[in-house]
């Protein structure tokens, strides 16, 4: 084995995906000293995400000051890949659940901090953000960072305000010519891993306002909120977000992206190979290492696992799958690319024991992996 590539997602709540990357590789160099091994960790958008772009392409953590979710100055980060053009920007770092703590209420949280962040990278020269979306606090369809950027909101006083959540329905009017210029010729892709759409019971408010701290009226509130600025949107910007696939996501910021930014909406897992460049990364290399926390249904919907199989089956490389653990029914993730799947749990455990093992269970199986291989070589 002269060459493996090693894209895993995090195993939620127990190893991330930077830590299984040095263990897969740790037994990689035991058992093939010669081989190149790249490693390609991977976060969903979430929490983590900067960390392992910087990690699998270089960069440095900018820090800067903006408006938290309840418009208190706080100091918050994103980073700015090798190449000095590329900015990667989680929205948790300014608008994440954890930073309200008992003050849950996404009638009055804003994103005015994402747009601030983004708006600093394009004043440093990025040419390119990526802005990963989830484990947001809000629900304002992503108009705090659009007035954050300059966008203006008006009611039908005439006055202009910052909308939050709980007042969306007193937006008449939007003027995006006011927009700072910083962004004009800034390429913003978002990494969005759902597909709810922005309002109705599938919708933002009605499947994740509840964990926001929302009541059922609230609920009901925050609804009638996005159908009415999605209504002022496609009457001011002509452009139509009630039906966009992950328009729901983070509180409706997934349409504030398409309809404030010009941004495209992606699986993360895709913004990530296309931004490390993996098709041309694979061209010559033996084998693929990826894998998650379950193999199951949620996994043939293109997340990491199988967003990465399919790119590697084109060129017919292979893809071994370690998780900690896969359900029965896979028989379609093998159809999209993948040659083996491998649980790293080696004793029927509940996950409260096995988890503090993970590190060893995941050793282990790799090195089991490795010594078939190199079987395989000899027979």
């Amino acid at each position: 084995m002269k060459k493996a590539v090693l894209i895993p997602d995090s195993f939620k709540g127990t190893l991330s995906s930077i830590k299984i990357c040095e263990i897969i590789k740790e037994r990689i160099n035991a058992r093939f000293p010669s081989c190149k091994v790249i490693s390609v960790p991977v976060a969903d958008g979430g929490e983590g995400s900067v960390d392992c772009f910087l990690s699998a392409l270089g960069g440095e953590r900018i820090w800067c000051e903006v408006n938290n979710p309840y418009s208190e100055k706080m100091s918050a980060s994103y980073g700015i890949l090798a190449d000095g053009k590329t900015a990667v920007i989680e929205m948790a770092a300014c608008c994440g659940l954890p930073l309200v703590e008992d003050r849950k209420d996404p009638m009055k949280t804003t994103t005015f901090g994402l747009g601030e962040l983004i708006l600093d990278a394009a004043n440093k020269g990025c040419q390119k953000i990526i802005v990963g979306l989830g484990g947001s606090c809000t629900n304002d369809a992503g108009c705090g960072a659009a007035a954050a950027i300059g966008i203006k909101f008006y009611d039908k006083a005439g006055k202009e305000f910052v909308p939050v959540g709980g007042n969306l329905e007193e937006v008449v009017h939007i003027d995006v010519s006011t927009k700072n210029k910083a962004l004009d010729n800034v390429e913003i892709v978002t990494m969005c891993d759902i597909d709810n759409p922005l309002y109705g019971k599938n919708g933002a408010a009605y499947i994740f306002a509840p964990q926001k701290g929302a009541d059922e009226r609230t609920v009901e509130i925050l609804d009638n909120g996005l159908v009415s600025i999605s209504k002022v949107i496609e009457k001011s910007l002509d452009i139509d977000v009630k039906n966009i696939p992950g328009g729901g996501a983070a509180g409706g910021c997934g349409s504030g992206m398409v309809a404030f930014f010009n941004s495209d909406l992606q699986m993360g897992i895709e913004t990530v190979l296309n931004t490390v460049g993996f098709d041309n990364m694979i061209e010559d290399a033996d084998v693929v290492f990826t894998g998650e926390g379950k193999m199951d249904s949620q996994s043939l919907r293109g997340k990491v696992v199988i967003g990465v199989a399919r790119r590697a089956k084109k060129q017919f490389v292979p893809v071994i799958v370690v998780a900690g653990g896969y359900d029965e029914d896979l028989d379609k993730a093998y159809d999209e690319g993948i040659t083996a799947i491998f649980s790293i749990n080696r004793l029927p455990q509940d996950l409260e024991v096995s988890r503090y093992h993970s590190e060893e269970n995941l050793s282990l199986t790799v090195d089991n992996i490795l010594r078939t291989v190199l079987f395989a070589k000899s027979l």
